[in-house]
């Protein structure tokens, strides 16, 4: 009798700088259906893979900050064309990775709604968020908000498209640009996200996703001098100290986000808030 065929599995690279180059390490870790069997190769990232794609950050922030409020929301919701556009396929790699058909197509439902609704915050949450203040002088003061700038995200392990996309998506929509760790156990979704943000209208390096070892990687994430946030979901007293710590070096603002409810927490603006720094200027007046 002829033997089973093997199945040849695709090896997924990361994405960096709007290009899809392989790990420079050159290494690779597997996932596994639940038969056990092998169905994709995933880049394991390495620390010279983060530090490329904070220069691709860097180097597309200002660009990025300086897009009207429309066209940021505009980009955004052709991303949520595309993903819907590729519905299917994102429903079975969440099945692929142990979900069942009902919460695969829930979760990607949630996703696409989510980025529209993040594309219609673009121009409303300096509004919110803005303000002019009381003073007692002879001045105007006015309070806004502006991106911080690279962000790094430490993506949710479990919820691996929906909480991937709802931290990219309330970073990248107040005009930061940001580095993400995908879910180390379901990191297929993440990987084909980056095919659809290639696919669209987000200028290359807005997004970077890096696939790999969270143990490996979360050091470089909290301590890279060009890194102005970070995001960190998941994780455990231990995580946290590691990341505070490292992240105080160059005064890094830390955002943690654990135990959120990603299906309806992560709907609401001070997502965006999070990654904003507030700008005050002063202006005289009735001289």
């Amino acid at each position: 009798m002829a033997a089973k065929r093997i199945a040849v599995a695709k090896t997924y690279k990361i994405y960096i700088g709007g290009k899809f180059p392989r790990t420079e390490s050159g290494r690779y870790f597997t996932i596994e259906d639940k038969q056990g069997d092998v169905i994709a190769n995933l880049c394991r990232g390495s620390r010279k893979d983060f530090r490329n794609s904070v220069v691709a950050a860097r180097k597309a922030q200002a660009g990025w900050a300086k897009a009207s409020a429309y066209l940021r929301g505009q980009i955004l919701y052709r991303i949520a064309e595309m993903l819907e556009g590729r519905r299917e396929q994102f429903i079975a790699e969440l099945q692929l990775q142990g979900s069942t058909a009902k919460a695969a197509e829930k979760e990607v439902d949630l996703s696409i709604d989510r980025l529209i609704y993040y594309a219609g915050w673009a121009d409303k949450y300096q509004q919110v968020f803005s303000a002019v203040n009381p003073v007692a002088s002879s001045h105007f003061n006015f309070s806004v908000l502006e991106p911080t700038g690279v962000v790094s995200i430490l993506a949710p392990d479990d919820s691996s498209l929906l909480g991937l996309i709802s931290n990219i998506a309330a970073a990248i929509v107040g005009g930061n640009t940001c580095v993400v760790l995908a879910s180390e156990s379901k990191p297929l979704c993440a990987v084909s996200f980056a095919e659809v943000l290639h696919a669209s209208d987000v200028p290359g390096g807005v997004v970077n996703i890096l696939t790999g070892f969270r143990s490996e990687l979360t050091e470089f994430f909290a301590s890279h001098m060009d890194v102005n946030a970070i995001v960190y979901c998941d994780g455990g007293k231990a995580v946290a100290k590691t990341v505070q710590e490292l992240a105080a070096d160059n005064i890094k603002r830390v955002i943690a986000r654990n135990r959120v409810d990603w299906s309806g927490d992560a709907e609401n603006p001070y997502l965006i808030r999070d990654t904003q720094e507030v700008k005050t200027t002063w202006h005289p007046i009735g001289t």
